[in-house]
């Protein structure tokens, strides 16, 4: 056997029976993703005694039994770097990340290294099981470079899946909390808008009427009012890219800092530059979902960081 393949068996049962083939094996392997044993079947990975070429759509019949010949996870062709992480949680499946401001998620052009995958690489060394095929964080949700707080990051292919297909279905609880210039009126409410591509900047974001771009709902209270400013939360019903940096700005209240989404206002300048603060007031405070492997609810959150903290005090009335 070539070192690192799993050679794997499995058996068709009666609760499988004239699903297909991808399906069954997906309800008797749950360490597997069904994407990634569709993409063995096509590799001619999984095989069944008298069988020619499989197929992930075959019905299968109670008593077959298919072998699934699983390749060592293929590595990430991404360096390792020993960069301190703040772990909220981690067990077998995932881990929890309070990100601090500064720190980019992904590696990209411009961002080779230095990024959150390059210091998980490093703390999970040996510890991914594969994201298919590759071992890999999987990444299933971003926050901005200049946004701090919590993120959650999948080490298997089946948690990847799980956590993905709840992003999808926004059944993830997420709450941000922003510090934006002036409060809105009311106080409290809901924004709900189309979000895309400026036409007039590429890189930036902005509202578009229906059915352009990607929907998006935002739902905001005001925390506390501040001079000239306010503590604001908001809950994410959907996660569009920038979706609270852009939402506040339509309210006519951008987030203090944001370089990209609201202009410095009259009388901050000042407080800003004592303070250092060269960031958008945004952190991820709250983070709820279901364990993808154990189907129990976890619920996470994260403290002001010092920088925002700071910058409440000075706007204190």
């Amino acid at each position: 056997m070539v070192p690192g393949v799993s050679i794997i068996e499995a058996a068709i049962g009666e609760a499988q029976h004239g699903l297909r083939l991808d399906r069954a094996l997906a309800d008797l392997l749950p360490d597997i993703s069904r994407e990634r044993l569709k993409t063995l079947i096509g590799d001619g990975q999984v095989q069944a005694r008298h069988s020619g070429k499989l197929n992930a759509s075959m019905k299968v019949v109670a008593g077959q039994l298919f072998t699934v010949t699983l390749p060592p996870p293929t590595p990430l062709d991404t360096v390792a770097q020993d960069i301190p992480l703040v772990i909220v949680h981690e067990d077998a499946d995932l881990i929890v990340i309070d990100k601090p401001a500064g720190l980019v998620v992904h590696p990209a052009a411009g961002n080779l290294d230095g990024t959150l995958v390059n210091a998980l690489l490093h703390h999970c060394a040996g510890r991914l099981s594969g994201i298919g095929g590759v071992a890999r964080p999987g990444i299933v949700h971003r926050i901005d470079k200049d946004t701090s707080g919590l993120l959650v990051v999948a080490k298997t292919d089946k948690a990847h899946e799980g956590l993905a297909r709840q992003f999808k279905d926004h059944s993830i609880d997420r709450a941000y909390a922003a510090i934006t210039y002036g409060a809105p009126m009311p106080g409290a409410g809901t924004v709900d808008t189309w979000i895309g591509r400026s036409d007039a900047d590429r890189k930036k974001m902005a509202v578009h009427r229906e059915g352009r771009g990607k929907h998006a709902v935002t739902h905001y209270r005001t925390v506390e009012r501040l001079n000239g400013a306010a503590l604001m939360e908001c809950r994410l019903e959907t996660g569009r890219t920038h979706q609270v940096r852009v939402h506040m700005a339509h309210l006519g209240h951008p987030l203090i800092g944001d370089q990209v989404y609201g202009r410095e206002r009259k009388g901050f300048k000042s407080i800003l530059e004592t303070l250092g603060f060269k960031r958008q007031a945004l952190h991820a405070k709250t983070l709820g979902f279901i364990h993808p492997a154990t189907e129990k609810p976890l619920q996470f959150q994260s403290a002001l960081p010092a920088d925002m903290q700071e910058l409440l005090s000075e706007l204190h009335v």
